[in-house]
């Protein structure tokens, strides 16, 4: 009797859980309908100017047009390696760093003046310099997206090491673990779940740098395909450029979101209604 009790009890959460989804998604689709309809009604009408607005409509075929075409995929392509390398070499260093200066306070009381210098100056405004020195192929790109990504791993990485559990690093220490067992035992695994959470922004980090590097100079890429539109006051293909760059975004958000669901499998899951 308990059993069956316990199936018609997870029977009916799992009812609930996909009736709260199907409400926000319908809410969400309403949204869209709501907004990209009156945009589209008011280009139409007149009241804007669709030379400046563009049209969703006009910004669809656009959109048909570059796939169709096939000319959209090696921009995809080169924004997307772009991204990845960007994402890999980013957080490698951050995490090597965060490491080191998370085991290392003398390293840590040294250095963290410079790491606060460098950490307040706007990464945006390095990609000229990026682009002066490494001209406008791949590096100056994956420069820019790397040293985005690298400091948001480094900081999740060192708090990560400074939030090891006190009692379990003086038992280890006790049982005479050497550092390298220690760095693989207790250190790595305390700063994971803080790795892993950073993953996220990370990735949209990436993009943002590769995006930015691109707009400023290149010959393809989606930063590049936006920066023509906008050269020859093509409304249509900016926005047309925004709405792939968005699609592309929360593709690899949903693949991020993904492999953190896999690595983070003890993570407790969080009601959607009661969130417990």
């Amino acid at each position: 009797m308990p059993s069956s009790t316990n199936t018609m009890s997870a029977v009916g959460t799992q009812r609930a859980g996909l009736a709260h989804k199907t409400k926000i998604r319908l809410f969400q689709l309403a949204v869209v309908v709501l907004m990209f309809g009156s945009w589209e009604g008011v280009g139409r009408a007149g009241v804007v100017d669709p030379f400046y607005f563009s049209m969703p409509s006009s910004i669809v075929a656009r959109i048909w047009e570059w796939f169709s075409g096939g000319d959209i995929y090696t921009h995809l392509a080169i924004t997307l390696a772009e991204t990845i390398l960007s994402f890999g070499i980013g957080t490698l260093l951050g995490i090597s760093l965060g490491l080191w200066l998370g085991l290392s306070k003398l390293a840590a009381e040294v250095l963290d003046p410079f790491i606060k210098v460098f950490n307040a100056i706007p990464r945006i405004l390095l990609a000229p310099i990026f682009v002066m020195w490494f001209g406008l192929g791949l590096t100056s790109k994956v420069a820019l997206g790397a040293t985005m990504v690298l400091f948001i791993t480094f900081f999740n990485t060192y708090q990560g090491v400074r939030e090891v559990n006190p009692v379990i690093l003086a038992n280890a220490r006790l049982l005479k673990a050497s550092r390298i067992s220690l760095l693989r035992h207790v250190y790595v695994p305390s700063a994971t779940s803080w790795i892993l959470s950073s993953l996220r922004a990370s990735v949209g980090m990436a993009v943002m740098g590769a995006i930015v590097a691109e707009y400023l100079g290149s010959s393809a890429g989606l930063g590049h395909l936006i920066a023509q539109a906008e050269g020859v006051f093509d409304a249509t293909g900016v926005f047309s450029g925004i709405v792939v760059l968005s699609a592309f975004v929360i593709a690899l958000d949903r693949s991020v979101d993904a492999l953190e669901g896999k690595l983070l499998v003890w993570r407790p899951k969080v009601d959607p209604e009661t969130g417990a």
